[in-house]
């Protein structure tokens, strides 16, 4: 396998955001040197006491006890600064972990729907979630250790240093061991990391998937099928999750088996240099070689710690590329600094010369035109796949089109502002559109300010209001995301009623009424009438009898219109339109 590193960028982007708090970081750099100063001034002070310390009855309590009061203040001083240390440390990476889940929040509302379609969900809320925790995670431990560890390894050498240069330069010697061990591991562990923060998206995206369309997997008995490819992704998230742990977890033994040797190095070296220079002078004394083997411990622990630390960021940054991989994904294109707000809609649209396609290789519109007056109901039919949705997508201007223009009032919608748009639409989907809330608010949703008379009135002429109040608290009853509880029809029931609540000038109805029972239908379709009176609707249905109304039928095969007309005349030409109608009439 290839060795991957992490990428610069990310390195980049995340000492972007950690940038606004140098001010804490420095803080935080400072007080981990103020312990490790204290802690590493012990080992000299107990190493006089050991001096001083003769043999039975001949310890020099007047000069140990002022040493063991100074060590037991440097202990309480040292778990005050670290406290604070800890402190400090947990702002700073909870802070940056709020800015980057709020920044690819925020990129999650500009992004063109092309990359939303393209993207699993699960894998979009498993950037969000899993990855920003492990990320977080990792800094937390960064923080936390990597700067304590740097300070302790440059104290503790020069502590070594002015007691025993000698000895300090078999430390020197012996550390690059460690670093070539790190790094060599390291530097495999990256790609197992990312990898399993692919297939850890992979799978979060699979079960969602199969959460949300439960019903179906038991419809249609796919109950075993489904668990053989949750298995498959399971086995390969195992797989790739031992791989990135087995490579990670080896880098603590071989460091640690590097730093005993150091240990080991240092004691036989003082050890040999104590008996060599006794009852010298300049003697090395037991007290110095107990002090120096105190630093030698605390100079190699740290290494341990790093390579903890190291590991941690491995994983840290694989799954921060994957956060910010979403927030560098470019945005929807923005309005024209020129954009106007569409007002006065009448509701006429005018579609000239339209290409589109979702992919390159794939055509889909192709030489569309389309001119619909103020007041005209325009139905759209054709079989699954003919660009139907796609029409309403490009209307709404929720995809720009390849080539051509769709204008509305005699403006080309690209130069005016999607919110000014959109607001002269109003939509019924076949998919239903309710968030979490009471049902006053998701009626009132393109309304807030509606009066409940209104509100009340709208859900009437949608025929919604009488299973309202056969809720346990009618309008303030609060339903669950999408509806919760609520069935299909009833669902739907709302979204006509916020429609007509808000009564725009252009209208898309694309299958409204396909979860209504027959007889509720009938009685929409007169409301639809009575709404959709004086202003423009597209209407996309599959059920043709529902359709024979509309002042033109556009029939749509392969992205072309290649019948226009009324009802009667498209019979009349008994070509593709009455196929389709006859079809369904001998269904």
């Amino acid at each position: 396998m290839s060795k991957q590193k992490a990428p610069k960028g990310t390195l980049r982007q995340v000492l972007s955001y950690i940038r606004p708090y140098r001010a804490l970081v420095a803080l935080s750099v400072a007080l981990s040197a103020l312990c490790v100063a204290l802690t590493l001034y012990v080992p000299v002070l107990l190493g006089r006491a050991i001096d001083h310390i003769a043999g039975p009855e001949q310890v020099d309590f007047g000069v140990i006890l002022p040493i063991l009061s100074k060590v037991a203040l440097m202990v309480g001083v040292t778990a005050l600064a670290q406290w604070l240390v800890n402190t400090v440390n947990n702002r700073v990476t909870y802070q940056v972990v709020r800015e980057v889940r709020s920044h690819a929040f925020a990129r999650l509302q500009v992004l063109p729907l092309s990359y939303l379609d393209s993207q699993p969900a699960g894998d979009i809320v498993s950037r969000l979630i899993a990855d920003v925790d492990q990320f977080s995670d990792g800094l937390l431990m960064g923080f936390t250790q990597l700067f304590t560890g740097a300070v302790t390894i440059l104290g503790t050498l020069g502590f070594m240093l002015s007691i025993r240069p000698g000895i300090a330069l078999v430390v020197v010697v012996l550390t690059p061991l460690s670093f070539v061990v790190a790094r060599f591991i390291a530097s495999r562990s990256y790609s197992h990391f990312r990898r399993q923060s692919d297939v850890r998206g992979e799978q979060t995206a699979f079960i969602d998937e199969m959460l949300t369309n439960q019903k179906v997997v038991k419809a249609f008995g796919q109950e075993q099928e489904t668990m053989k490819r949750f298995d498959e992704i399971n086995g390969r998230l195992e797989k790739s999750s031992l791989r990135a742990i087995f490579f990670s977890s080896l880098t603590n033994p071989c460091t640690r088996f590097v730093n005993n040797v150091v240990y080991a190095a240092v004691a036989l070296a003082g050890a040999l240099l104590c008996v060599s220079t006794a009852g010298e002078p300049e003697a090395f004394t037991v007290g110095s070689l107990s002090a120096l083997l105190a630093y030698a411990n605390q100079y190699t622990k740290p290494f341990n710690e790093i390579s903890g630390v190291v590991t941690e960021l491995q994983n840290a940054l694989a799954c921060a590329a994957r956060v910010f991989r979403l927030i560098g994904q470019e945005a929807e294109t923005p309005d024209a600094p020129d954009a106007r707000t569409l007002s006065d809609v009448q509701g006429r649209v005018d579609i000239e010369n339209v290409f589109f396609s979702y992919t390159p290789e794939r055509p889909l519109i192709e030489g569309f035109d389309l001119n619909v007056k103020p007041g005209q109901h325009v139905a759209i039919v054709g079989p699954t796949g003919c660009g139907k949705t796609t029409l309403i997508n490009l209307l709404m201007r929720f995809y720009d089109v390849n080539a051509g223009s769709i204008s509305v009032e005699g403006t080309d919608i690209r130069s005016v502002t999607r919110k000014s748009l959109r607001a002269g639409y109003g939509m019924v989907l076949q998919d239903t559109w309710l968030r979490a809330g009471t049902i006053r608010e998701n009626v009132a949703m393109g309304r807030p300010d509606a009066s409940d008379e209104e509100i009340r009135s709208a859900c009437e002429r949608a025929y919604a209001h009488s299973f309202i109040m056969r809720l346990p608290r009618g309008y303030d009853t609060v339903i669950g995301e999408d509806g919760g509880a609520l069935s299909q029809g009833q669902k739907q029931l709302l979204c006509i009623a916020r429609v007509m609540l808000c009564l725009p000038p252009m209208l898309i109805l694309d299958e409204a009424t396909s979860s209504i029972d027959t007889r509720t239908e009938m009685r929409i379709q007169q409301a639809f009438l009575s709404m959709m009176e004086g202003r423009t609707a597209f209407i996309v249905a599959h059920r043709l009898s529902t359709i024979r109304e509309a002042d033109v039928i556009l029939v749509m095969k392969s992205g072309h219109i290649v019948e226009q007309g009324s009802h009667a005349e498209l019979l009349a030409r008994n070509g593709f339109y009455a196929q389709l109608y006859n079809s369904q009439l001998a269904g």
